[in-house]
């Protein structure tokens, strides 16, 4: 249950700290005093969405912390140990910082934390009804939910769900692949045409590059042929050729070596170039001996290089892409040869999913159909504590056509009401009365939030449109609740705040120009004044002092 709520710098509330106890709270104070804005506290602790706007004016950040006790909520404290964020102290430390610039910043036991897992806690620890709750109630999800909520099938539920969006997504896949199934044996007749054609090709890796040079060699073949001769006339087989010159050359200076041994260098060099000219011309009389003169080699090199180039500009690719487009192509057939196998292994995940989702939705709709009959004998008992006396509540369930199941499960979720004896059941959507709306809405919320494992419940002034007589019954609904579970209510009725084991001032005051709110826990004396103020307005006499005692003391202990 909460044991301790700290608040700094939210909309009028400078700082704030409560400590709060088992049973039924109630929280009073005028109109705009700011009862709301402590719910409003207690949400963004357990992940409500967070504003700049919701910082006090003149403050830079926001900060709440609520403290815990995990004694009598086993759910909650696997949860934290699940996601190693436990204390071993049995408490759980919730605190939310809400900067005016940038994210807000979450903390679980004082470790970061997001939105979610506040999200996921805060539904394990409190349950918020506020005073718009009637109206959500007119939504068939919400409905749905509250129902599943009410027999504790929420899991099986969200197992339904996401059998559902598992089928779905094989369906649609399977569909795709079926669809494209229709066109598969025209395109396998293209890919292996390609195919074949490209292996016969059979282009090698650095093939064009080596193809490209040789036919340049070929088209100058005959060129290269005289050159080559020429210069190897040149070098040896001329009288006196250059080699036989730089050998001459190289006895003459050797001769001279006598007389000037500063030549030594130049004779080197002049030896050094015989030898170059040697091994020259021996080089060129190679090239020569190799050199074939085929007519019919420069053609097949071009037609070789034609046909890759036609190829190419065939399939819409650089020449050098060739070998990759095979590849692809080659890949894309294996995909669609395989694919019967495929679309039939898809067929069949595909059907078990559906059977999985039947299977687990039809286990849903049994638990609903217990949950709806339970839940319409206790809101129909609630009705009558409220004044409704022969009101009558049901929960029908429509099944739904195959192919209108979903996520949901497989039938439709209604409320129906009769507010007054004799009137036939109609849905809660077509109920005309405010009043009986809201009286009907807290009957429900009474009963759901009676058996669930939630410890603290919380009433944002459900009792919004009823008075009188009524007004105490809830009252005594609520402080009924309060005997099993933690139960905090904000409400503007003498008769709901009389029944509270403690009740809670909340006042707004000026200080330095500034709205700043305060609140504080009443005693006996306080609690009758507090209590005169709500029967009879800003003027407390004796006999409404009188009033709110007598209230207070025939209230059952």
């Amino acid at each position: 249950m909460l044991s301790h709520l700290l608040v700094r710098d939210l909309v009028i509330v400078s700082s704030l700290e409560l400590d709060w106890s088992a049973g039924m709270t109630a929280l009073t104070g005028e109109t705009g005093a700011g009862k709301s804005i402590l719910i409003d506290a207690l949400g963004l602790v357990l992940g409500d969405k967070a504003e700049a706007s919701l910082i006090r004016a003149g403050a830079e950040r926001a900060e709440i912390v609520a403290q815990l006790d995990l004694t009598h909520c086993p759910p909650a404290a696997r949860w934290l140990a699940e996601q190693n964020l436990d204390d071993d102290e049995g408490v759980c430390i919730l605190r939310r910082l809400i900067p005016r610039k940038g994210r807000s910043r979450a903390y679980i036991n004082g470790r970061p934390a997001n939105g979610g897992q506040l999200r996921a806690l805060g539904d394990l620890l409190v349950d918020i009804h506020g005073q718009h709750a009637h109206q959500s109630l007119l939504r068939a999800t919400a409905q749905r939910d509250l129902l599943d909520a009410y027999g504790g099938q929420t899991a099986l539920a969200q197992t339904v769900a996401a059998a559902f969006a598992d089928y779905r997504a094989l369906a649609q896949h399977f569909s795709t692949l079926e669809a494209a199934s229709h066109d598969r044996a025209a395109r396998l007749d293209l890919l292996r045409f390609t195919v074949d054609e490209l292996e016969r090709l059979d282009l090698n890796p650095g093939e064009i590059e080596a193809l490209s040079q040789e036919e340049r060699r070929l088209g100058h073949l005959d060129r290269l042929q005289q050159s080559a001769a020429r210069i190897l006339q040149t070098l040896s087989e001329t009288e006196p050729s250059l080699e036989d010159q730089l050998r001459s050359a190289t006895s003459e200076v050797d001769e001279l070596l006598e007389i000037d041994p500063e030549l030594g260098v130049c004779r080197d060099l002049l030896e050094t170039a015989a030898i170059n000219a040697a091994e020259a011309a021996a080089s060129l009389r190679h090239y020569l001996d190799g050199l074939e003169i085929d007519p019919g080699a420069l053609d097949t090199v071009a037609e070789r290089l034609a046909l890759i180039h036609d190829l190419a500009r065939k399939y819409r690719v650089f020449p050098n892409q060739l070998p990759d487009f095979l590849v692809e192509r080659r890949s894309e057939l294996e995909t669609l040869e395989a694919a019967d196998i495929t679309l039939d292994a898809l067929r069949a995940k595909r059907d078990a999913a559906y059977k999985h989702y039947l299977d687990r939705a039809r286990e849903l709709s049994a638990a609903r159909a217990q949950s709806a009959s339970r839940l319409g004998e206790t809101v129909t008992d609630s009705m009558q504590e409220l004044g409704m006396a022969g009101g009558r509540f049901e929960v029908r369930i429509e099944d739904l056509e195959p192919e209108r199941a979903g996520g949901g499960g497989l039938e439709r979720i209604e409320f129906l009401v009769s507010a007054n004896p004799g009137q036939p059941l109609q849905a809660l959507v077509k109920v005309a009365s405010g009043g009986e709306l809201s009286r009907i809405s807290l009957a429900i919320q009474v009963a759901t939030a009676s058996c669930g494992s939630v410890p603290t419940l919380v009433f944002d002034e459900v009792d919004v449109g009823i008075g009188g007589g009524i007004a105490e019954i809830v009252g005594r609904l609520l402080r009924r609740l309060g005997a099993s579970r933690q139960v905090l209510c904000v409400t503007h009725l003498p008769q709901v705040a009389a029944q509270a084991h403690q009740q809670y001032r909340v006042r707004k005051e000026a200080i330095d120009g500034q709205t700043h709110t305060r609140i504080e826990p009443l005693d006996d004396a306080n609690r009758i004044e507090e209590i005169a103020r709500m029967l009879g307005g800003t003027e407390i006499t004796l006999k409404t002092r009188e009033h709110a005692s007598e209230m207070l003391d025939r209230i059952d202990v």
